[in-house]
């Protein structure tokens, strides 16, 4: 049976075809972008973080201060990485212009190359609910792999998706990643540009460029995007250290963004790993099913649901990501008479929902180590 709180994921035969049907009408009535309310959620995000910093730079002698300063910057910080998760959509603003302009705004605020890291997430919605196929942050292995592994493997690997680590894994998947990447793939390329222009003299340095492959960008422009992203979060960087010293400003810094990037990790986890949720493997894997009985809806308080855009209405947001996060709370609520399956989650479940680490195949549905235990 399903943790206590949680809804059943088992759909009747003809709620895909109703689902389909009800998608098209959706986006015809709420993915209207508006670039008024884009640019006041933009604003309101990016204003008072830069007062937040200018509090600091006034009274970093006080220590409640900081700590106060850092963990609201941690809150803005989550809000700032979901309107740029919009801007990858294409659906914050209007123009595609307005939404890849101030998607690389807050991606250099949140040190995340938004292009690139949109195109990663294109994959997270072509897969959602099939496990066979996905691979990224919240990837679990089978049940079957777990039996095989020794107490050890086991302990290791329950303990790499503990919430206890998720500030150390936000700092790595916002910051250390996304650097080393670039760093790691620019030393490459200009070692085999060097190299192929001793070889072949004659042939230019972009020609041999053109030539270098490579896993860590899928084209040019991922490159390109790689490269300005991290020449202007290194020189903003460099600008704050000047004004507010070293000190103050990495060590405020870099654990708002652990505070953040760990929150996001953990939202967008139990938005899809929690008990009996939706798990297929691609010959039976269907887009609607997945978002209704695969995506969790979060039941947040008023005020966090401000900071993470509505990103808790993520069943909504999988049935059509072209809806706008300032309109998924309206069609959640005017078509609820779809949305009966979906599992409501509190705050209080979150650890519960992340401890269903495995992938039972032949149930088709995510599970606990405890309930998989139990059931052997």
């Amino acid at each position: 049976m399903p943790v206590s709180g949680l809804i059943s994921t088992a759909a009747p035969p003809a709620h895909g075809v109703l689902t389909k049907k009800r998608r098209r009408e959706l986006v015809a009535a709420y993915a209207r972008p508006s670039d008024a309310i884009a640019l006041g959620q933009v604003l309101t995000t990016l204003v008072p973080l830069g007062l937040l910093w200018v509090t600091l730079g006034h009274a970093a002698d006080s220590i409640w201060v900081v700590v106060g300063a850092t963990l609201l910057m941690g809150l803005f910080l989550l809000r700032v990485f979901v309107l740029m998760h919009d801007c990858g959509h294409n659906c914050l603003f209007r123009t595609g212009s307005l939404n890849r302009g101030f998607g690389f705004l807050l991606g250099v605020v949140s040190g995340m190359p938004q292009f690139v890291w949109s195109k990663n997430h294109a994959h997270h919605h072509a897969t959602n609910g099939d496990w066979s196929r996905y691979t990224g942050p919240m990837s679990i292995i089978t049940v079957d792999e777990y039996a095989a592994k020794n107490e050890q493997q086991r302990r290791s690997y329950r303990r790499a998706r503990s919430i206890l680590i998720a500030p150390v894994a936000g700092f790595l998947y916002l910051i250390v990643n996304p650097r080393l990447t670039w760093l790691k793939g620019s030393v490459r390329l200009l070692r085999h540009m060097v190299r192929g222009k001793l070889a072949e003299p004659g042939v230019s340095f972009a020609e041999h460029a053109s030539r270098f492959e490579t896993k860590l960008w899928t084209s040019r422009k991922e490159y390109q995007h790689m490269l300005w992203n991290n020449i202007a979060v290194l020189a903003v960087w460099a600008a704050m250290a000047w004004a507010l010293g070293p000190a103050l400003f990495f060590g405020v810094y870099f654990a708002a963004i652990a505070l953040a990037g760990g929150g996001a990790l953990v939202l967008f986890t139990v938005q899809h790993n929690f008990e009996h949720s939706y798990a297929s493997d691609t010959p039976d894997w269907d887009h609607d099913e997945a978002a209704i009985h695969g995506t969790s809806m979060l039941v947040l308080p008023g005020w966090l649901n401000w900071f993470t855009a509505d990103i808790a209405y993520h069943h909504v947001h999988h049935l059509s990501a072209s809806i706008p996060n300032y309109h998924l709370a309206r069609c959640h609520t005017e078509s609820a008479e779809m949305f009966t399956e979906v599992t409501r989650l509190r705050l209080s479940q979150v650890p519960t929902a992340l401890r269903c680490i495995l992938w039972d195949k032949q149930a088709r549905r995510i599970v606990s180590v405890a309930g998989w235990a139990a059931a052997r």
